[in-house]
């Protein structure tokens, strides 16, 4: 989302529009979160004040992988491609489209002559090659080096079989990037504007070592925005408008101040009192707020879930057993958790590939349509799986923790599934425990948890970034599921149909069963809406179908 794109709960052939839904006395938007079309002008003091969920975990290109840093990563620094106010990737940090061969594998770039870094030095065809060679190398431990499976000898570099030096991107000289694919990749424009593919400058990583990205002072930008005041685990920072930034005309905020902000009361008190200028709303202030003029819900293509780990410290866990995740599964009635608990617009899931997001490239038909509801509540069939599982492991009751974030609403949510199957499961005792976002990130890389709230929101726009999370031995796979069909549906559509796009849409059309129906690897509980009050001066606030959640770049105010 991500998130991984790790959510707080907590990526294209075809580009969408998210949608601003209005409720109440809100008001309509499309493509931009913003209160009209911007076809206004900016005027005052072009300051903006944010909230956000969460601290930065993490600041470095190469090792991000959740939703707070991957979007201060999107304000302050660019690639190849970024999103435009339509969410379609356009070129960015090159000055022209790529000149592409005929088997559409190399993709060569013109550079801009005038893209600079912070400190002056002009961003290079090189600064990219050792970034991205950065983020293959097994040493980096980079959570999205699979993404480069659709650079040539990526997958190779990352499981150790290849040097990083071999990976297929080349500088031919400062302005001229080469690069060559692995195979034909259809999304690959929305991979080039994600942040792990944007440039790094090799002698400033290289010279401030361990420190590179530890706090804003020890990084380079290259985007619309500097970040600053920053110390490494504060909870306030500011984006202030990078002058070095080649397009700098365009970008009319000069700051933007952001706080984090956990407490959705502490939230609305601050948004009611000028401190913020928007706000994220509990199911409670929600329900509260849908008369007010400020109110308004963003859809995203976020789906959040349950997962469900298999084995925790070395041992197999209940949930090894087909039977017991079946019947957590079924057990949980998702249309009241999104009617009682969240009451912001979200929409019971049944899919992990969220709805409207991709289509059927020869009938156009949705995915979500065409794969079919997996998983819905039925309490019945979920006491008889139940029933099965435990006589399979020869107990007559089960103890299990239940991970989630520390904010009121992930705490909400944890009690409402406790309720579900504590009632709905006889002999099943279910432990909360709620911890910071951080914290639960590391629980998760660890492998250190039974099952778990987890949402992911897409890299690009393609089924592949929400089903290949559960290959294998993937980095995204922290729960020790694996099927060797699964994997191999998922490799002819990524290699053996590469270039066949309805069949390798067939292919990915099966994977969702097989994960979801099959093996209840894990359960999709819902895709996600978000409800805010958001004051009516700010204008294109950019919120993206895929990869990092916002671009600031366009936004401004007129107060």
């Amino acid at each position: 989302m991500k998130k991984s794109k790790l959510f707080l709960a907590l990526g294209l052939t075809l580009i969408l529009s998210l949608v601003l839904v209005a409720c109440g006395g809100g008001k309509d938007s499309s493509s931009s979160d913003s209160k009209s079309s911007g076809s206004g002008k900016a005027s005052g003091e072009q300051v903006l004040n944010l909230a956000e969920s969460a601290l930065i975990p993490s600041a470095d290109s190469s090792k991000a992988d959740d939703q707070v840093g991957l979007n201060v990563l999107n304000q302050t620094n660019e690639g190849l491609y970024a999103l435009d106010k339509e969410g379609t990737p356009a070129i960015a940090g090159a000055a022209e489209e790529p000149k592409v061969n005929d088997d559409k594998t190399v993709y060569t770039f013109k550079l801009r002559d005038d893209a600079k870094w912070s400190n002056g030095d002009p961003v290079t065809a090189k600064d990219y090659v050792y970034s991205w060679r950065r983020a293959v190398n097994p040493d980096t431990a980079a959570t999205y080096s699979y993404l480069f499976d659709a650079i040539k000898n990526g997958g190779d570099i990352v499981a150790g079989k290849k040097k990083p030096e071999e990976l297929g991107v080349k500088a031919v000289d400062d302005t001229t990037l080469e690069v060559t694919l692995s195979k034909p990749t259809a999304y690959i424009n929305s991979l080039f504007a994600f942040p792990t593919f944007f440039p790094l400058n090799e002698k400033f990583v290289t010279e401030k070592g361990e420190k590179y990205a530890q706090n804003s002072d020890n990084i380079l930008y290259n985007g619309p925005f500097q970040l600053k005041d920053w110390t490494g685990t504060n909870k306030k920072w500011t984006y202030v408008k990078n002058d070095s930034y080649w397009d700098k005309k365009n970008v009319k905020l000069k700051q933007i101040n952001v706080q984090v902000v956990q407490d959705p009361g502490t939230g609305l008190n601050l948004y009611n009192t000028g401190k913020i200028d928007r706000a994220v709303l509990s199911a409670e202030y929600a329900a509260q707020n849908k008369s007010n003029k400020d109110y308004v819900v963003v859809n995203d293509s976020s789906t959040f879930y349950i997962k469900f780990n298999q084995e925790r410290k070395g041992a197999k866990t209940p949930l090894a057993n087909k039977n017991i995740r079946k019947a957590i599964a079924l057990a949980i009635d998702k249309q009241s958790y999104v009617d009682t608990v969240l009451q912001n617009g979200s929409k019971a899931a049944n899919n992990l590939v969220p709805p409207n997001f991709t289509f059927d490239p020869g009938n156009k038909e949705d995915y979500v349509k065409e794969s079919g509801k997996h998983l819905e509540y039925n309490k019945e069939e979920a006491q008889k799986a139940w029933e099965q599982g435990l006589k399979e492991l020869g107990v007559d009751k089960i103890s299990l923790e239940f991970t989630s974030d520390d904010t009121e609403n992930a705490k909400k949510s944890s009690e409402f599934i406790q309720n579900q199957l504590q009632t709905n499961l006889e002999g099943l005792t279910v432990k909360l425990k709620n911890v910071p976002f951080k914290v639960r990130l590391q629980n998760d890389q660890n492998q250190d948890y039974d099952f778990s709230m987890s949402g992911w929101g897409p890299d690009y726009q393609d089924p592949s970034t929400f089903l290949d999370l559960f290959k294998t031995g993937g980095s995204q796979n922290r729960m020790s599921y694996s099927n060797a069909a699964y994997d191999k549906i998922l490799e002819d559509a990524a290699v053996t149909y590469a270039a066949e796009p309805q069949k390798r849409w067939d292919e990915m059309v099966k994977a969702e069963k097989i994960l979801l129906t099959d093996d209840v690897a894990i359960q999709p509980l819902y895709s996600r809406a978000t409800a805010y009050l958001q004051k009516d001066y700010i204008k294109d606030l950019q919120k993206n179908p895929f990869g990092p959640d916002y671009t600031y770049k366009h936004t401004y105010v007129t107060k």
